[in-house]
């Protein structure tokens, strides 16, 4: 870094420093006396599909990280959780900023703040571990969005990472801590779906306290894959909107992995649901209700084909994911979180159909109907599928006939009973 910019840098930090301090009493973090998640994305191992252009394996060295999240609940602090899960030696953070995001990698000017971890401007996160910034204070609404800017000042190594974030993430060579602006962010994977880096968490205080969160569990058409980039049509945003619209805005996390298994962890596509049930879920905080829509890829490919992995597993039975989805009832029960079972979604016309296939995803989606283990049900095979055809209408697939596109992830989305959410 030239003496120029570094003193560019050491100036705009000053002056969010002073911003910061200066913020009004009211809105202080001293205020936030309860926190609620308002944003999360499930963690994984910087491997990456080979169908998924990341910047995971590589890492970051003397590069600005800017990443845009939407939030789920509104107050006036807010703090980040980031993650070095699986990293192999501990993380170590220059510094990071967060301000509210307008177009693309710019901020809204006077909106900029330092993020501070245990009041330093830096942090080591273990390998393994986690860490929690200070509270910032920066009033938010329930779907506003934030940018959260993160400097490393050397090699990070491979970052654990949520493959698909559907979001643009941006890159900048040197210190942009203090830039509002989006010129030094030019660097972003296109085309791309995204990811996000090292960001596991997002809560909120100081507002009127948020109702207890819903978390969306579940594979890729709960991640988002067929939605918009950039354009938060998943379908956890848009009940997050029908919840607001109804006045009971209830945050609504997505912990969606694309290609995620059930019953067998992935190289690429995330532990398991049963290994990741409790930290991508119930260890969120004050979560009420959780939709689990997952299977899909247990039923779909054997091993774990989808990363090019040749592994014998056991041979995946109607017994084996019914015990699954009744592992995952049972512990969102003894934590007090009500548990919706979501069916899954008809795939006819994909080429990887198979009649057996079908009959093992259909005999599924009557256990989920009708065992009556869940406390509530979701049918996103009947909202996508009305006539009962086996397969989602064109429109309402993304072009693969196996994902929603926007038109469909509106319709599972509007095919959810509020009164079923806590």
């Amino acid at each position: 870094m030239t003496s120029l910019t570094r003193a560019a840098t050491v100036a705009a930090l000053t002056a969010l420093s002073i911003a910061a301090t200066t913020a009004p009493a009211s809105a202080g973090p001293a205020h936030a006396r309860h926190w609620s998640a308002a944003w999360s994305a499930p963690m994984m191992r910087p491997s990456g599909a080979p169908w998924f252009a990341t910047w995971a394996v590589q890492g970051f060295d003397h590069q600005s990280v800017r990443q845009v999240v939407r939030l789920g609940a509104g107050g006036t602090a807010v703090r980040f959780r980031l993650s070095n899960a699986y990293g192999a030696a501990p993380l170590r953070l220059t510094g990071a900023s967060v301000g509210r995001a307008t177009d693309g990698a710019a901020v809204v000017p006077g909106t900029l703040r330092p993020v501070p971890f245990g009041h330093r401007e830096s942090v080591v996160v273990p390998a393994g571990g986690e860490v929690l910034s200070d509270p910032v204070s920066l009033p938010v609404t329930a779907r506003d969005r934030v940018a959260l800017t993160l400097y490393f000042d050397g090699p990070t190594g491979p970052a654990t990472h949520h493959q698909l974030s559907m979001t643009t993430t941006y890159r900048a060579g040197g210190d942009h801590r203090g830039d509002a602006a989006a010129t030094a962010f030019g660097d972003a994977v296109r085309p791309g779906y995204g990811s996000w880096y090292y960001l596991s968490g997002v809560e909120v205080g100081g507002g009127p306290r948020a109702g207890r969160a819903v978390v969306a569990f579940g594979e890729s058409t709960t991640d988002g894959f067929g939605a918009t980039v950039d354009g938060d049509d998943r379908y956890p945003d848009l009940l997050a909107e029908r919840l607001v619209a109804a006045g009971r805005p209830l945050p609504v996390l997505n912990a969606g992995i694309g290609s995620n298994k059930m019953l067998a962890d992935s190289a690429c596509a995330g532990d398991s649901a049963l290994s990741r049930f409790e930290r991508d879920v119930l260890d969120r905080p004050n979560v009420g209700t959780v939709i689990v829509s997952h299977g899909m890829n247990d039923i779909l490919r054997t091993g774990d084909q989808i990363c090019g992995v040749d592994r014998d597993d056991p041979p995946v039975t109607l017994q084996r994911l019914i015990d699954a989805h009744r592992t995952l009832i049972r512990a969102a029960h003894a934590r007090g979180v009500k548990a919706v079972g979501a069916t899954l979604m008809p795939f006819g016309g994909a080429p990887f159909w198979t009649p057996e296939t079908d009959r093992l995803r259909r005999d599924l989606n009557e256990w989920i109907r009708t065992s009556g283990e869940y406390d509530a049900v979701a049918d996103f095979e009947r909202a996508v599928d009305p006539a009962g055809t086996g397969s989602i209408p064109d429109g309402y697939h993304c072009g693969d006939h196996l994902h929603p596109g926007p038109r469909g992830y509106r319709a599972v989305a509007d095919s959810i009973d509020l009164d079923s959410l806590r």
